[in-house]
């Protein structure tokens, strides 16, 4: 018998034929049952088989009869035209086999089948407008993602020197996009980044998203300027925004190694996560109004630069998650969450924080909700050991500030 095994390595065995026929035959049977499953109208089956059951065992004749019409009625909102019709064939059936049954008039018992044949017909043409609206919602939904995907297009999970993760829920599910918005780019002046928040909802606020990424990342790869990113965009918010609608934003950039620039414009300040795990809000020091309100405000956003090293991870994130409350009015506490999930991993330390957040709200946000986290992951030892330095020359790099102001 071993030799037979050892052997075998050479001519898989084969099976007689019978038993290949046979066992398609059972596979392509349990496939038809599993379709027949999914489809069957279960739940309006047993209301039939409860007012049969009903019936026999009180014996009340026309008294149960009419509750028959639930069945297809029931149908209609479960299954399409064929299982409404199966429904009501099998509501009639059984309604004429207990109206003889029980001896109920001719007139009483035509009355009743003439209902259900009615209810039947009613509700097959529900089942018909239902799946319409099904498929339209379908496909608005498509058209929805296929939005979402070219207005916040997917960001990886390595950008430059980087590690990122990114999680956005919009408030109106059936939607899939809202009014916050982000982005996180390459370009030739460094990685750039925006978070910003639309004031309002529904389209308008999408147009409005729309219009800050694209002019973003325009002039991400044309200014070397980070003021001058924020600037077109305020121009160009300027054009096309009414006088009461702006943006809160947070645009920030990594033009060199060991420095962070940001620009806040109204937004929640950043949250931000030292290798030794201190967290501190990123306040700006020259506080400047949402983008397309600066010409009510009269002064300009100010340039905070920062040291960002290895290890050293940034938060950025939209009101909607700092405003969620919980059953008692409370709001959700960030930095509280941060500090107990914080990690190495970035995207693990956003599904936390998202879980959380809506453990904390009760499972549905009101509030379109976005979070952006960078992490500067430490050199490998080979990368580090690459360049030799062996000490500090006359043209050696400035040691970089603890924060820097520039507007």
């Amino acid at each position: 018998m071993s030799q037979a095994r050892n052997h075998g390595d050479d001519h898989p065995p084969v099976r007689p034929f019978r038993n290949r026929v046979a066992g398609a035959g059972a596979s392509a049977r349990r496939r038809a049952v599993a379709r027949l499953g999914v489809g069957a109208p279960v739940l309006p089956v047993l209301v039939v088989a409860a007012v049969v059951s009903a019936d026999v065992v009180g014996g009340a004749g026309m008294v149960w009869l009419p509750l028959l019409a639930a069945g297809p009625a029931l149908a209609a909102t479960t299954n399409g035209p064929r299982g409404v019709l199966c429904v009501g064939v099998l509501a009639v059936m059984v309604g004429a086999t207990l109206g003889i049954r029980d001896a109920v008039p001719g007139r009483e018992l035509a009355a009743v089948l003439s209902a259900l044949v009615a209810v039947t017909l009613a509700s097959g043409l529900a089942g018909v407008l239902r799946g319409r609206r099904e498929r339209v919602l379908a496909a608005v939904r498509s058209v929805a993602e296929t939005a979402q995907h070219a207005l916040l297009k997917p960001v990886p999970s390595t950008v430059g020197p980087f590690q990122v993760a990114v999680r956005y829920s919009a408030a109106a599910a059936e939607a899939r996009i809202g009014g916050d918005l982000y982005a996180l780019i390459p370009t030739p002046h460094g990685v750039r980044l925006i978070v910003g928040d639309v004031r309002g909802k529904g389209l308008p606020a999408v147009g409005t998203a729309a219009l800050v990424l694209g002019v973003f990342r325009e002039a991400a790869h044309d200014e070397p300027d980070l003021l001058a990113v924020v600037d077109r965009i305020e121009r160009s918010l300027a054009r096309n925004l009414g006088r009461d609608d702006f943006v809160t934003a947070v645009v920030a950039g990594y033009p060199r190694e060991g420095h962070l620039e940001v620009v806040n414009c109204g937004h929640a300040p950043p949250l931000l996560v030292r290798a030794s795990g201190a967290i501190s809000p990123v306040e700006p020091v020259l506080p400047a109004p949402p983008l397309g309100l600066r010409d009510l405000a009269g002064h300009t956003p100010g340039l905070h630069t920062l040291p960002f090293s290895d290890g050293d991870q940034l938060l950025l994130y939209t009101d909607g998650v700092t405003e969620a409350r919980d059953g008692g009015r409370a709001f959700y506490p960030l930095a509280e969450g941060l500090k107990r999930h914080v990690s190495q991993e970035p995207a693990q330390t956003l599904g936390a924080l998202h879980e959380e957040l809506l453990a904390h709200v009760g499972g549905r946000l009101h509030d379109d909700a976005a979070l952006l986290l960078i992490r500067k992951p430490a050199v490998r030892a080979a990368e580090a050991e690459a360049p030799v330095a062996s000490s500090p020359g006359p043209h050696a790099p400035a040691p970089v500030p603890e924060a820097e102001c520039r507007s």
